[in-house]
């Protein structure tokens, strides 16, 4: 295996300079399409970084995953999970994050990247309200730079064209009876979870 173990070196490689489009596109606040794009995304991807390593996670909603504080800050509820804590922990020990957004059908991703920290200012946690619950932290995001990326990714993919290619995919039932080598039942696991996450999805 050969590997690539400095920038001049990577740079050989690519020897043909980022494109204007790709450099011209990068806002540093939201502007009003920017802001059309990240309020039409109900899903996106959380990446952080901190002394434990890398998380990337998963982050839904049934309306905007995220709202606006003011055109160069993002806020995101904290909704109910596996309590890993896993982004939340290296967002409290670094701070450097990435929001991914996604909408089905567009192959267009709206990339935020920038710096967070996690609130519990009641007013904030209030304007999430969802069923008569509050989320426990708010992840406040400051913007440092926001751009689309390259469509070629969801184009080659067939992410939102090839239909739903889920069938005889494991189930996390499953993969716990695998990893626990049988002491978790998976078909128990997998038959309660509907319920489950239906009575604790907010």
């Amino acid at each position: 295996m050969t590997r690539v173990n400095s920038i001049a070196a990577l740079e050989a490689l690519y020897s043909q300079p980022p494109g204007a489009a790709s450099l011209a596109k990068v806002a540093r606040r939201l502007t009003p399409l920017y802001r059309k794009w990240i309020m039409a995304s109900r899903f996106c991807v959380l990446t952080t970084v901190g002394a434990e390593g890398t998380d990337g996670s998963p982050r839904g909603d049934d309306g905007p995953v995220v709202a606006e504080l003011d055109p160069g800050t993002l806020l995101m509820p904290d909704w109910r999970g596996n309590n890993r804590l896993d982004s939340l922990r290296n967002i409290v020990s670094d701070g450097r994050v990435s929001l991914m957004f996604m909408v089905p059908g567009s192959a267009t991703v709206v990339r935020v990247n920038g710096r967070a920290h996690l609130s519990t200012d009641a007013a904030l946690r209030e304007r999430f309200m969802q069923k008569e619950r509050q989320p426990t932290t708010v992840i406040v995001f400051e913007i440092a730079e926001i751009y689309t990326q390259c469509a070629r990714a969801i184009m080659r993919a067939g992410l939102w064209t090839q239909g739903d290619q889920s069938a005889g995919l494991p189930s996390a039932g499953e993969v716990l009876h695998e990893m626990t080598e049988g002491e978790i039942d998976g078909a128990a696991y997998d038959a309660a979870w509907p319920a489950r996450a239906k009575a604790s999805m907010w």
